[in-house]
């Protein structure tokens, strides 16, 4: 399946060595035991949890995508790469034999790509073992809705609030909520909102990159009250 946008702002983000050092240590505290992680692309991530000593499964939506991982850890110690479409009509039948088989389920920047998001978070779910944790990063702030997510096929943008009631809806214990990332809002709202760019530009994500030791400050000062993504972790009780 062709993603050109997609790729290339992966690809621009892979760059981006401390921001994605950054999400991770964000969203390590939550993570526990067995992973899978869904929407894992061209591994961004992924190689940091397996650097850490997690037990990780990977997976995408798009085929080349899960071949490209197959070939890039077919040397390191995963759980496996699956296909996974959090919304397919057969879902149950194709992936009933990974339900309740983790302690962590995570998504970064998944579901603002799915329309039935409601479905996405119960398929998710799934995978749960009870006591496991889901986490999901989406972007944050419908005002903020431009070319960039217009291009990268995001169907909205969310806030806490919005999020939270998926999760509840879905029978989620909320245990952490948070914005991350409040630099980003100023970036994105410039490129996309006024100068109307079609895609992230790498020289700015590269200059962003390495003043990213000061501009994670700004989140701690203004308490991750604010941010160009949203954050909500859940608890599966049972």
């Amino acid at each position: 399946m062709e993603d050109r946008v997609g790729k290339q702002t992966l690809e621009t983000i892979s760059a981006a060595e401390n921001f994605n050092q950054w999400m991770f240590e964000t969203i390590k505290p939550y993570a526990q035991g067995k992973v899978l992680e869904i929407g894992s692309g061209i591994g961004n991530i992924s190689y940091r949890f397996l650097k850490d000593g997690f037990s990780l499964m990977l997976s995408d939506y798009n085929e080349a995508y899960c071949e490209q991982l197959k070939r890039e850890y077919a040397d390191q110690d995963v759980l496996g790469v699956r296909q996974i479409d959090l919304v397919d009509p057969n879902f149950d039948k194709k992936h009933e034999d990974l339900f309740q088989n983790f302690d962590t389920v995570f998504a970064l920047n998944v579901v603002e790509h799915i329309e039935d998001d409601c479905l996405a978070i119960a398929n998710c779910r799934k995978f749960l073992k009870a006591g496991g944790n889901l986490i999901i990063l989406v972007p944050s702030y419908q005002k903020l809705f431009n070319n960039f997510d217009i291009n990268l096929g995001h169907f909205r943008r969310y806030n806490i609030s919005r999020m939270s009631k998926l999760f509840k809806a879905n029978h989620l214990e909320i245990i952490h909520t948070q914005y991350f990332n409040f630099i980003g809002t100023l970036g994105w709202y410039f490129n996309g909102n006024i100068l109307k760019k079609q895609h992230v530009p790498l020289g700015q994500m590269k200059i962003y990159n390495r003043f990213v030791p000061v501009f994670s400050l700004f989140d701690k000062l203004l308490q991750n009250k604010l941010g160009l993504s949203t954050i909500v972790i859940g608890h599966k009780k049972e």
